[in-house]
């Protein structure tokens, strides 16, 4: 409509430089009518989460955290070395304890600090034997494990601090509605629902990954209580062995 009752008023003006002077302003005209679509900002969605926002943050840092740590140890205690019960084995018939006990101090894997533990029982009961590298596994099993019942709860807790902002944010936003009384706006109600929404979104972002990451530890320490379990074995295996 505007740029109609512009035509109208330039069409009495003289004709020379009237292309100038209606363009730039027919430009300005169209500019102002249409409107401006609006932008996601990430970090105004952050802030509009409200405090658990900041919760959330700093739960996925401590668990950033306990997953690069527990992956670290967990890696260098799954590494194998293949020759490592061959030369137990060589050391051990030939009488050499001493040098089995440096082979095993020096390879510094859970495995190898349970082969030391059965080799300094050499002379007892084979159940003694067994009980004291048993005792060993699981005290290195533990150390494996500390901080995955943190991640595990970082993953539970944050869906239902999502939750939480999402009740809050609808609480708040009705009772801004109901003080507004009359004057009552759609905005007001937007505000608490975006609170409401945002706060589930993150809690979920947080949780899921969260979540796999400590069922992919979990399943790395199953794999290196195989290895233990099997270096174990072998090592029985090894003292059951007639003599020649």
């Amino acid at each position: 409509m505007n740029i109609f009752l512009l035509l109208q008023q330039t069409a009495g003006t003289p004709a020379q430089g009237s292309a100038a002077n209606v363009l730039p302003v027919l430009t300005e005209t169209l500019t102002e009518t249409i409107p401006t679509e609006a932008q996601m900002n990430l970090i105004d969605l952050y802030f509009k989460g409200g405090w658990i926002m900041h919760i959330l943050v700093f739960l996925s840092v401590i668990a950033l955290f306990f997953f690069i740590q527990r992956l670290l140890l967990i890696r260098r205690a799954n590494q194998k070395d293949e020759g490592f019960m061959n030369r137990i084995k060589d050391y051990i018939h030939d009488g050499k304890i001493e040098s089995a006990l440096n082979l095993c101090y020096k390879t510094k894997s859970p495995s190898s600090r349970m082969i030391e533990k059965g080799i300094t029982r050499l002379g007892r009961p084979m159940s003694d034997v067994l009980v004291a590298i048993e005792n060993v596994g699981n005290v290195e099993v533990a150390k494996l494990e500390k901080g995955l019942p943190n991640m595990a709860t970082i993953a539970a807790i944050s869906p239902m601090l999502g939750f939480l902002g999402t009740v809050t944010g609808m609480v708040r936003a009705f009772f801004d509605m109901a003080n507004a009384g009359t004057n009552a706006d759609i905005t007001l109600l937007s505000s608490g629902i975006y609170e409401a929404l945002i706060t589930t979104v993150g809690g979920l972002i947080v949780g899921i990954p969260v979540l796999f990451g400590h069922n992919y530890l979990v399943s790395q320490v199953d794999n290196v209580v195989n290895n233990m379990e099997a270096r174990t074995m072998e090592f029985m295996d090894l003292l059951n062995e007639p003599a020649n």
